[in-house]
């Protein structure tokens, strides 16, 4: 089980075809309000004193609910885009990959195992949802990378100016670790090394901003 919260995250859960409701707990308004969304046997209506106790959060806000974990996919990485993640450990920072993967219709996100977990509550607030649309496969990336039939693109400090690069219609793009970047037992793996052309005088960009960047590059 995992557990959500919040209005926005909860209702946007609860819309997605993969998800199963275990419980739901909610303040008065927030049942009268969303009566249709929720079947009134999972629903538990709890006081906000009652919600600040059982809340990760620092502010409480209307509504908490627990979801079974949702079905894990092996990857198809043919025909279309797909992320791999080496070492993302920042809860905040997986959360709002998630995020962006599903802006850019990218459904399928592999990770190596020691990213953060997805289930952990600061990412899956920071997913906004998202969650529910993306597929998050945990695995050994050398071992995996090594059996994938598509073009592997490495974003590297140098490597090919994207801004300079074609939209791509499939392949697999590596974004590193926060500080370290792609761990160097990956590197042989990839086909074209890709880099975000820096103007200033940052020594690295955060890996979900990157991400964001180099989807909006890479995607046509």
């Amino acid at each position: 089980m995992f557990i959500a919260e919040g209005p926005k995250l909860v209702q946007e859960i609860l819309q997605s075809r993969n998800a199963e409701l275990k419980n739901l707990y909610a303040l008065k308004r927030w049942i009268r309000e969303n009566k249709e969304l929720v079947p009134t046997a999972n629903v538990t209506e709890i006081e906000e004193t009652e919600l600040e106790r059982i809340s990760n959060l620092k502010t409480p806000n209307n509504v908490l609910a627990v979801f079974k974990k949702f079905q894990i996919k092996e990857p198809v990485v043919r025909n279309k885009i797909s992320l791999v993640l080496d070492a993302v450990r920042d809860p905040g920072n997986l959360g709002t990959i998630i995020r962006i993967a599903d802006w850019f219709a990218i459904d399928e996100i592999i990770c190596s195992d020691d990213c953060a977990d997805v289930y952990n509550s600061k990412v899956v607030q920071a997913t906004m949802g998202s969650i529910a649309r993306v597929n998050i496969f945990y695995t050994d990336l050398e071992a995996w990378l090594k059996e994938q039939p598509v073009r592997i693109y490495g974003a590297l400090l140098e490597g090919k100016d994207i801004t300079k690069m074609n939209a791509i219609k499939e392949g697999l793009v590596i974004i590193g670790n926060e500080s370290n970047g792609i761990r160097r037992e990956l590197v042989p793996y990839v086909n074209e090394r890709i880099t975000i052309p820096r103007k200033g005088n940052a020594e690295s960009l955060n890996a979900a901003i990157a991400t964001g960047i180099i989807l909006s590059h890479l995607i046509s």
